[in-house]
């Protein structure tokens, strides 16, 4: 770029220099601003400075000067995120397993340019995390702007569902075959990112792992089962449906110590009601959707919780705790 051109951008430079290089507790003196702003190619005057300075705080960019010893020191304050904020979004990234090691790393590279390089060393230390596991498919990022494109046209989508076998490749479901759905809406539950919709083949609100999902198309259709969402309650579909596995819905009354009172609290939400049965237990009834996962996080429970009904429910755990006598018997 001519040395001209580049003149013309010093305002653009400074405040680079300062966005970078400075923070509440880092400042720079004028003769490191003019000697960043030569590294640029761009020569000035202290008061051209203080001008492009003056200019920048009446447009809202607050720079600070202060006096320290003979010098005075400028630093850029008030950024748009505070550290700690910046940290915990680090963090969410680094810990989301639908988020790729790649697309984590390309993301938090971006949260580090929006403060100085001191500051950014900092987040650096944040995502020294090993062992997590991240998802596999690339497109996953692409897939949720894809999914809410969708519902914010009012349109369908098609895409093909696949998952995972032990050499690690994709194995698609019905041979490949597009899904047709129109979708209402994006969970997160248990780590995992699911597009609920509406299957209108079928007449039933299914769910999607957006990580299983391939090749998204938006349809010129416009789509269906709004009725059927607007009567689903989300907080309480996330909360019946164990590991997002679906199944039949159904009522168990479960027979708990009062130990596990917060446990029921988390899960199934504030609006339970819990029936003391003596100084020790208490019982409640809750919806859930039958399935091998529900009973798994009951049997995790250990012996602080029983499920007393119905029958039919009482019967399919015997029967998999026999199974499990069976399986593990020498």
């Amino acid at each position: 770029m001519a040395k001209g051109i580049n003149q013309k951008l010093k305002i653009l430079y400074l405040l680079r220099i300062l966005w970078e290089k400075t923070d509440d507790l880092h400042g720079i003196t004028m003769s490191e601003i003019l000697s960043s702003l030569e590294s640029y190619g761009v020569s000035a005057e202290r008061k051209s400075i203080y001008s492009d300075i003056e200019s920048l705080n009446s447009f809202g960019i607050d720079i600070t000067c202060e006096k320290r010893d003979r010098n005075y020191y400028y630093h850029l304050s008030g950024r748009m995120f505070e550290l700690p904020e910046l940290k915990l979004l680090v963090d969410s990234v680094q810990a989301s397993k639908f988020i790729t090691e790649k697309k984590s790393s390309e993301l938090i590279k971006k949260i580090e340019g929006m403060v100085s390089k001191y500051e950014a060393s900092q987040l650096q230390r944040q995502v020294i995390v090993s062992g997590r596991n991240k998802a596999m498919n690339e497109n996953i990022y692409y897939n949720v702007d894809n999914i809410h494109t969708a519902i914010g046209e009012n349109s369908k989508i098609t895409f093909r569902y696949f998952q995972w076998d032990i050499k690690k490749n994709m194995v698609f479901r019905r041979n490949g075959e597009l899904y047709e759905v129109s979708p209402w809406a994006l969970l997160w539950d248990d780590e995992n990112y699911y597009m609920v919709a509406f299957d209108s083949e079928e007449e039933k609100i299914k769910h999607f792992r957006v990580d299983k999902m391939l090749d998204i198309n938006i349809k010129d259709e416009k789509r269906e089962g709004e009725a059927l969402f607007n009567k689903l309650d989300m907080a309480s579909y996330s909360n019946k449906t164990f590991g997002m596995f679906g199944g039949e819905e159904v009522t168990v009354r479960l027979y708990c110590d009062n130990s596990l009172a917060g446990v029921m609290l988390d899960r199934f939400g504030q609006d339970i009601f819990m029936i003391p049965v003596d100084d020790e237990h208490f019982t409640v009834n809750v919806s859930v959707a039958m399935s091998m996962q529900f009973l798994a996080w009951v049997f995790a429970l250990g012996e602080g919780v029983k499920i007393v009904g119905p029958e039919a429910v009482v019967s399919e755990m015997r029967e998999q705790a026999e199974r499990l006598m069976r399986q593990y018997r020498d």
